[in-house]
């Protein structure tokens, strides 16, 4: 059981680090905006995967990846929502430009629904749900700890990156310095569009 439980840990921490959409979108956010004001983009994000591994072995999730039509819905909504975000910051400025600080950053709901609407996210979540089933035997108790799990998993790895970007951004100390960061990011996000679909 303590090894299952160990095994989700590092699971959840090597999910919610590597890199990708979520974890792109935070870096760029802390560095234009700081850690404190990226927070309720980490926490929509954190919430919203704690979310769908929660629910990851219901009969939603199950229909989610297993329909095609929705299956294919989603990816589109996901990808259409990801290339306004890369777009929103390769076209940023630097801060100081843009007045960074009448600006807002994504919000929570911002983040929740990157994670809602990304297929991906939800394929992770049945993978999750169904290779530690064991850890618990009722399905409620089960899904609270792969919530709780994976919540604090997402809100320390995303707390990193917004903490690096607003490393990265001390740096950054000339306008074309913060375009090419920018443009970095927006690519980086694209990227992550082209990993939907293969």
């Amino acid at each position: 059981m303590s090894e299952q439980v160990l095994a989700l840990i590092l699971f959840a921490v090597v999910a919610t680090s590597s890199p990708g959409g979520a974890t792109t979108l935070v870096t760029a956010s802390g560095a234009r905006f700081g850690y404190r004001r990226s927070l309720p983009l980490i926490l929509g994000i954190a919430l919203a995967l704690a979310t769908l591994v929660a629910v990851s072995g219901t009969s939603f999730a199950t229909t989610i990846i297993a329909a095609p039509s929705l299956h294919l819905a989603a990816k589109g909504i996901g990808s259409i929502y990801l290339l306004w975000l890369a777009a929103k910051i390769g076209l940023a400025g630097p801060p100081a430009a843009s007045k960074a600080n009448s600006q807002q950053p994504i919000g929570f709901l911002g983040g929740a629904m990157l994670l809602l609407v990304n297929p991906k996210a939800w394929a992770m979540a049945l993978a999750v749900a169904s290779s530690f089933s064991q850890i618990a035997v009722h399905p409620t108790t089960l899904g609270f700890i792969l919530a709780t799990i994976f919540a604090v998993a997402a809100c320390l790895s995303l707390s990193v990156w917004a903490l690096a970007g607003s490393v990265v951004a001390r740096t950054l100390s000339r306008a074309w310095h913060w375009h090419m960061f920018n443009w970095t990011m927006a690519v980086l996000l694209l990227a992550s569009i082209v990993m939907f679909w293969v």
